[in-house]
């Protein structure tokens, strides 16, 4: 892994940090893409209207979210987002890969693209993650669940608490006026995203690439 930070098109921690809004139900996903979006074309779409307008097309049959109001698995995450670049007209493509760890870094770098990660684990199983270097846990869930942020900064010496290394950091839609990323360390975050989910498999990472020229 690399020794320097890394971050998201080589933008400071304070203005990837900036993107976060606190999300508002199920939304995670629709938060991560929009956000995406924001980020290449400079497309501003509300992501609560873009998870109602995703209820409403499972309900005429188109399946972007496993039902609604409910997950959206990161196959219907680049479904979700080819169905937006189509109605929109925007220069975005959208492709499900299998990632690795070591590879997430280097795409960091390639402002053409934007990864986002999904997390999923068992019943008392939640992986802590961090807000910036505060010791408070945000994701003490007790419950199986899953969740997807924008991998965002990689920081080998990033340190939670003066104490312990957390060098994956993400813009995640939990709080709003954040001026930090939320941080996972690495043997936390290994595990959450290496969990193997059906039709999914381990490392699930879609990547939003804008066209080109």
């Amino acid at each position: 892994m690399p020794i320097h930070p890394k971050t998201l098109h080589g933008l400071t921690e304070k203005d990837l940090a900036s993107l976060q809004n606190r999300q508002v139900g199920n939304t995670c996903t629709l938060h991560a893409i929009t956000t995406a979006l924001r980020l290449l074309v400079n497309f501003e779409y509300d992501p609560i209207v873009l998870s109602e307008e995703v209820n409403r097309l499972w309900r005429r049959g188109h399946r972007m979210r496993v039902f609604p109001g409910w997950a959206v698995t990161p196959r219907q995450q680049a479904r979700i987002t080819r169905y937006l670049a189509q109605k929109h007209h925007l220069p975005i493509n959208a492709i499900f890969h299998k990632g690795t760890p070591e590879i997430l870094p280097g795409i960091l770098s390639d402002e053409h693209v934007i990864p986002i990660i999904t997390l999923t684990w068992f019943w008392k199983q939640a992986p802590p993650i961090y807000y910036g270097a505060e010791a408070h846990n945000c994701n003490a869930s007790t419950g199986s669940g899953g969740h997807s942020m924008i991998f965002a900064m990689y920081d080998s010496e990033h340190l939670v608490d003066d104490s312990f290394p957390a060098p994956w950091g993400f813009i995640n839609p939990w709080k709003d006026n954040a001026a930090h990323l939320y941080w996972m360390k690495d043997h936390d975050f290994r595990k959450a995203w290496g969990f193997t989910v059906p039709f999914n498999g381990p490392n699930p990472l879609v990547l939003i690439e804008k066209a080109r020229v």
